[in-house]
């Protein structure tokens, strides 16, 4: 009776196999209430500078606003002249003309950062379409860019706090144009 016996091992090892394969990039989904600055998307593009990113950008229009939380807000910052202009009515279609030039001044700035960047402009709640477009894109992370909204950020009614509760990705929020986060 014959043994079978495993064939021997080749003791010259295997070539490595290069498993090294671009990883897709990330999508991050930025709301912004006005045109973002250079300074802005140099903060953002710079949070994700190890990984390749695309940014889709969502400006809303905003022909609806509380009045009473817009001149609170202005008061607060002792931005007088802007309480003043708070009070005044909304023109609809002027709000979606400054939401669309914010839109592509936006996209424009992290084109000139080298970054790839598309966009819309949203309802006046831009909520809904966050949560769409984080669904949607199966977005990493929101990046929330306001100015400073002392009534909304003191009772978490503002956009970043909103969408912690619902999105269940990471949600940064920035001061618009400011070193300061939110």
């Amino acid at each position: 009776m014959t043994e079978a016996s495993a064939p021997a091992a080749d003791p010259t090892p295997a070539p490595a196999v290069s498993t090294d394969v671009p990883a897709a990039p990330r999508t991050v989904v930025v709301l912004t209430e006005e045109a973002l600055k250079p300074v802005d998307v140099k903060k953002i593009v710079a949070l994700h500078e190890t990984e390749p990113a695309t940014y889709r950008v969502l400006v809303p229009a905003d022909t609806e606003r509380n009045v009473l939380a817009a001149v609170l807000n202005h008061l607060s910052l002792f931005e007088m002249r802007e309480a003043l202009e708070a009070l005044t009515p909304v023109d609809r279609d002027e709000a979606v003309a400054d939401a669309d030039s914010a839109l592509r001044t936006s996209l424009a700035e992290f084109e000139a950062a080298g970054a790839s960047a598309t966009g819309e402009v949203t309802a006046d709640d831009p909520m809904p379409a966050v949560e769409d477009e984080v669904g949607r894109l199966h977005a990493s992370e929101l990046v929330v860019v306001t100015e400073p909204l002392a009534i909304q950020d003191t009772f978490h009614t503002d956009w970043a706090s909103r969408a912690r509760e619902t999105l269940g990705v990471p949600v940064l929020h920035m001061y618009a144009g400011d070193w300061r986060l939110g």
